[in-house]
C-alpha cells in the first residue's frame, strides 16, 4: 500500500495527449504549478515565482499541483481564484478520503478518469486513480 501514497517526487508530469483535450476544450492561458521545461502554457509559474502568490484572476487555468502535502493548498488557490474570474481545471489524484477532497474538490465539477494516467516519461500507469476537477468563475454557473 505504501507505493500508492509515495513517489520520488510530488511532481507529475501530465501526459501529453490528455492535455491536449483539455485544451482543446477550455483554451488554458495559465500553468501555475510547473517547471519550464513541463509547462504545459507559455504562462506559466515555476516553484521559484510561487503560482500560489500569483494572481490568476481572468485566466484560463490548467493546474496539475504538487501531488505531496500542499496539494490542499492548491485546491484552496485553485477554489478562491475561481470566486473570481478565473476559470480552474485541476487534474488530481481522486483521494476522496482526504480533507483537501471534502474541503474544495467537491465544490467543483468532478469527473473521474476511467483507468490509471501514465504520468510524464513513465512506462506504467500511475498508483492512483486521477480525476478532472473544473471550477468556474462565480460569474459562471456549475452544470451538475
Amino acid at each position: 500500500m505504501a507505493a500508492h501514497y509515495s513517489s520520488k517526487t510530488p511532481e507529475w508530469a501530465t501526459p501529453q495527449e490528455f492535455f491536449a483535450r483539455l485544451h482543446a476544450l477550455h483554451n488554458f492561458t495559465l500553468d501555475p504549478c510547473s517547471t519550464h521545461s513541463n509547462a504545459k502554457c507559455s504562462k506559466h509559474y515555476t516553484a521559484s515565482e510561487n503560482g500560489l502568490a500569483q494572481s490568476w484572476q481572468g485566466e484560463r487555468v490548467f493546474m496539475n499541483p504538487p501531488y505531496g502535502r500542499v496539494i490542499g493548498q492548491w485546491m484552496k488557490k485553485a477554489y478562491e481564484e475561481s470566486r473570481g474570474s478565473a476559470f480552474v481545471v485541476c487534474l488530481v489524484p481522486a483521494r476522496t478520503d482526504t480533507a483537501w477532497w471534502h474541503d474544495y474538490a467537491i465544490k467543483g465539477e468532478v469527473t473521474f478518469i476511467r483507468g490509471r494516467l501514465k504520468f510524464g516519461a513513465g512506462k506504467n500507469s500511475a498508483p492512483f486513480p486521477s480525476a478532472v476537477v473544473t471550477f468556474k468563475p462565480s460569474n459562471e454557473k456549475l452544470s451538475v
